[in-house]
């Protein structure tokens, strides 16, 4: 069963300087991406093959993960008849459509209609960071925000129970987790790191702002943005090798 969200285009960042936080990410790797006219504000998007930055300077619900689906306007109509409410709707011929709608934790979830800049979807070179796997959310209760994503993006791809609660969905196309580590204090990125040795040398010579051993599913260190957005690497995925995990849009397998 497909996302009802649509594709995932990016996870959308408020930044205060556009040019700092892009010279940034591309320092550390990120490709930059040719974007459309579609916004008045500042805006750039970087790439490593797997993974879309939006980079905003405006203010907005941010960050957000941020959704394209075909017809909107009537796409919404059916959400609304199933019940989501959404915290904004900018739905006219003469506007570029979008709406937004928060999942149980508060984090914004966003639709547009069509992509916001164009670039390769094949793989490339990964960032210093490695490999992008994880999208990851704080929950304050893993199983009862998993109703909210269950019923957009049924796909479940793991879950682990101990020491604390982590389950991982298939979200339009990315993996987007759901944490009850305490460590996590908001939506962050987490790689897998194929060259330590290079990471670490080019934190150095770039006096890149880092964290060793930041207490978050055993990450070795922690990297933090201009904007603030928090990039973990990891020397693997902390859930281990996937697993079988039958797809169901049955929500009562997540009581509240």
């Amino acid at each position: 069963m497909s996302s009802s969200l649509g594709r995932f285009l990016e996870f959308s960042i408020r930044t205060p300087d556009i040019i700092e936080s892009l010279s940034y990410y591309k320092l550390i790797g990120f490709t930059e991406r040719e974007i459309g006219d579609v916004w008045t504000h500042k805006y750039a998007v970087v790439g490593d093959g797997l993974l879309n930055i939006g980079l905003h300077e405006r203010v907005f619900d941010a960050p957000a993960v941020t959704f394209v689906h075909p017809d909107l306007a009537k796409h919404a109509r059916s959400m609304t008849d199933h019940g989501f409410d959404f915290s904004f709707m900018r739905l006219d011929e003469d506007v570029f459509n979008e709406l937004g709608l928060p999942d149980r934790d508060g984090h914004m979830v966003t639709m547009l209609e069509a992509r916001t800049f164009s670039g390769s979807d094949e793989f490339e070179d990964d960032s210093i960071l490695g490999t992008w796997f994880e999208l990851s959310l704080p929950a304050r209760d893993a199983v009862r925000s998993a109703r909210f994503w269950a019923a957009v993006a049924p796909k479940l791809l793991r879950v682990r129970e101990e020491p604390t609660t982590h389950m991982r969905f298939d979200a339009g196309g990315a993996a987007l987790g759901l944490s009850e580590s305490i460590a996590l204090k908001a939506p962050s990125l987490c790689f897998r790191c194929h060259d330590k040795e290079a990471l670490f040398a080019a934190i150095e010579r770039h006096s890149l702002p880092h964290e060793k051993f930041p207490g978050f599913e055993g990450a070795f260190v922690a990297l933090q943005a201009p904007e603030g957005t928090m990039l973990y690497a990891f020397d693997e995925d902390f859930l281990g090798e996937p697993i079988e995990v039958e797809e169901s849009d049955d929500l009562s397998e997540f009581p509240t």
